[in-house]
C-alpha cells in the first residue's frame, strides 16, 4: 500500500469518527435536556411554598441549586436604592436588561427579585421611573433560579465598588452591596400581588421544555457519516481498477 493511499485511508477514518462522535454528543445532549425539562415540569408543578421554608441565609450557593424550579411565595418590601440591572438580556429579538432588585422579608433577610426585562434604551436616566418597583407591600411569586457565576474566558464583575449593572446574577457579588443578609437562589418573577402598574418590566418567559433540534442534529452528522463512509467506498472501487493514480 502506498504512503498516500495509507494517508487518504486515516483521513477518511479521523473523518468518520468525528462525525459518529458528534452524533452520539447530541444525542448525550439530548437526553440530557429531557432529563432537565422533566426536572424543571416536575418541580414547577408543585404547589408554592414559602420562600423562608426553603431558602436560609446560611445555606450554600450548591444547596440552593439543588431547589431549582420550585415554585415559591415571598412577601415584602422592594429595596429600589438596591437594585441592578442585568446587561445582555433579549426579549423577541430586542436587547435590554433584566431587572433584579432585593426584596426585603419579614425576617429581615432580602432575596433578589428578577422582576423580568426592560428595553436597552430605558435603563438610564429619567426613565427609571418607567419600571421603578412599587414602595407598598407585595406578594411575589416565582420559580426559583440559581446563582450564575462567570465561567470559562468570561469576566467577572469588578469587586470594588459598588455596580448599577451587572453581566449575569451574580449573587455573591450582588450581596456585596447590600446591607442584609441575601439568600442563596433568586425568583424569577411570574406575578405580584398588588399586580403590576403600567407595561414594564416584562415577566421573563417560561423556559422552554422542548428537545430543541439535538435529534436533527444527530440525525445529520450519522447521515453525513453513512454518505462519507458509502463515497470512500465508490472511491476506493475507482481507484482500484487499472490505472490507479494512487496505487
Amino acid at each position: 500500500m502506498s504512503l498516500r493511499r495509507l494517508l487518504l485511508h486515516l483521513m477518511v477514518v479521523l473523518v468518520l469518527t468525528a462525525m459518529v462522535t458528534a452524533g452520539f454528543w447530541q444525542l448525550h445532549r439530548l437526553n440530557e435536556r429531557r432529563s432537565q425539562n422533566a426536572l424543571v415540569a416536575g418541580r414547577s408543578q408543585l404547589a408554592p411554598v414559602d420562600v423562608d421554608d426553603l431558602l436560609l441565609t446560611g445555606q450554600t450557593f450548591d444547596e440552593a441549586r439543588n431547589l431549582e424550579y420550585n415554585t415559591v411565595l415571598a412577601q415584602g418590601f422592594f429595596q429600589a436604592a438596591q437594585e441592578v440591572l442585568i446587561r445582555n438580556r433579549t426579549y423577541q429579538g430586542s436587547p435590554g436588561f433584566w431587572v433584579l432588585t432585593p426584596l426585603r422579608l419579614d425576617s429581615g433577610a432580602l432575596v433578589a427579585v428578577n422582576r423580568g426585562w426592560i428595553p436597552f434604551g430605558v435603563g438610564t436616566g429619567d426613565l427609571l421611573v418607567d419600571y421603578a418597583p412599587p414602595t407598598h407591600l407585595v406578594k411575589v411569586t416565582g420559580l426559583l433560579r440559581a446563582t450564575v457565576t462567570a465561567s470559562g474566558l468570561q469576566q467577572a464583575d469588578p469587586s470594588d465598588e459598588v455596580l448599577s449593572e451587572m453581566a449575569r446574577p451574580d449573587l455573591a457579588r450582588l450581596s456585596h452591596q447590600l446591607d442584609a443578609d441575601l439568600l442563596p437562589a433568586y425568583i424569577q418573577m411570574q406575578s405580584q400581588s398588588p399586580p403590576l402598574v403600567g407595561e414594564l418590566p416584562i415577566p421573563v418567559p417560561s423556559l422552554e421544555l422542548s428537545d430543541g433540534s439535538h435529534l436533527a442534529y444527530a440525525v445529520q452528522w450519522f447521515l453525513f457519516a453513512v454518505v462519507t463512509a458509502v463515497g470512500y467506498g465508490v472511491v476506493l472501487y475507482r481507484l482500484g481498477r487499472p490505472g490507479d493514480p494512487l496505487g
